[in-house]
């Protein structure tokens, strides 16, 4: 008997060690957007009982710089089937005189809580 979970399974309550994926784009600063693909962090629990996620990385190179973020996730949003994501609400690093915002979801992963 396997008792791996994988990205594909679904399971109610929380799920230890999994991350997850995103893959986005920032806002438009300076006339160019810039794609940002990011791996979270494994579950940091939080006091009520669920977990956020850690990130941190550059985006994309695009009109000859790219930017560094660091950013925490907001808590789990069940989605169902067992699975939940995370909303993310970030600003890059100021480089080449400016920083864009990223916003959205990330990948769903298996787990409710």
């Amino acid at each position: 008997m396997n008792n791996k979970v994988g990205k594909d399974d679904f399971v109610q309550g929380f799920v230890p060690n999994h991350n997850h994926g995103s893959v986005d784009y920032t806002s438009m600063a300076g006339d160019h957007v810039h794609q940002c693909l990011d791996v979270t962090s494994p579950p940091i629990p939080t006091q009520d009982g669920g977990h956020i996620h850690f990130t941190e990385g550059y985006v994309m190179f695009e009109n000859g710089h790219n930017h560094h973020y660091r950013a925490y996730s907001g808590p789990p949003i069940p989605v169902g089937n067992g699975m939940h994501v995370h909303y993310y609400d970030f600003y890059t690093s100021v480089d080449d005189g400016h920083h864009h915002h990223v916003k959205g979801v990330d990948h769903p992963a298996p787990g409710t809580k």
